[in-house]
């Protein structure tokens, strides 16, 4: 066995334990999985912690969760699946995010081989098959020199996927503000990160609130917030909000996104 399909059990093995979804669920069939026009207004990153999301109305809000973090090396790719329990009644879209990581921090450059874009692909796409799975969402803070590899990674995903499969990809604020290179990239969306934004977070928060938008046209239909920081621009309307929550999500935080919502 090679070790791409022992590694691909071992994260369909390891899923199969970590989400459990309660009641009797239906098996949702590649043909009936919405694409991103038909996902819910809202949806909620559940990250790697146990999570309780039974309570959701299920025609507002959906679910993105962590399946798997993969770690680019100098030549391959390490795989950390989801560990954590996802509970979630069986109406409510999930989306299978994976976080892909690269050691440029640790001055342990990532080779972006082949080899490791085959893996990669492999990989990603496999979270489709999970239970109840309608969606898939890439999550990489590419850097400049590593944007010709993931577009290639995108590329060799869309065409893996089957059709109807909406495929996301999360974007630093920065990247869809004067930057091309999302240009043609095969995915449904890209989710514009106006959180955490850092040295670029003055900058990019006066540019919306001084009512502009986005140019870049992928990044023009959702954004992505944080729970706990205040909205300081106003949001276009009938764009889809992913939401982030530093601790696992209660009822009482999301009555308290839906407050911050109404305002």
């Amino acid at each position: 066995m090679r070790r791409t399909d022992k590694l691909s059990n071992l994260l369909a093995a390891t899923l199969a334990l970590a989400i459990l979804v309660s009641g009797c669920q239906r098996q949702v069939s590649k043909q009936t999985r919405p694409g991103a026009k038909d996902l819910p207004p809202v949806i909620l990153w559940a990250w790697e912690r146990p999570e309780d999301l039974e309570f959701l109305d299920s025609q507002r809000f959906g679910v993105a969760f962590l399946a798997q973090t993969l770690t680019l090396t100098a030549d391959d790719v390490i795989l950390n699946p989801r560990h954590q329990p996802l509970k979630v009644a069986p109406a409510t879209t999930v989306i299978a995010v994976t976080r892909v990581e690269s050691q440029k921090k640790t001055g342990q450059k990532a080779g972006l081989t082949a080899a490791q874009r085959e893996r990669l692909v492999t990989l990603i796409s496999r979270t489709h098959e999970l239970h109840n799975v309608s969606a898939i969402q890439v999550d990489f803070d590419a850097a400049v020199s590593e944007r010709d590899f993931y577009r290639s990674v995108l590329e060799d995903l869309r065409q893996k996927l089957p059709a109807n499969v909406s495929l996301s990809m999360t974007a630093l604020a920065s990247f869809c503000i004067g930057d091309r290179w999302l240009d043609d990239l095969p995915v449904d969306e890209a989710v514009p990160m106006i959180f955490r934004m850092g040295a670029d977070d003055k900058r990019i928060k006066s540019f919306l609130i001084d009512g502009n938008d986005f140019p870049e046209p992928l990044c023009q239909t959702s954004y992505g917030i944080a729970l706990d920081e205040p909205i300081a621009m106003r949001l276009a309307e009938k764009r889809r909000l992913y939401v982030f929550d530093e601790r696992a999500w209660t009822e009482k935080d999301v009555a308290l996104l839906d407050e911050r919502l109404r305002k």
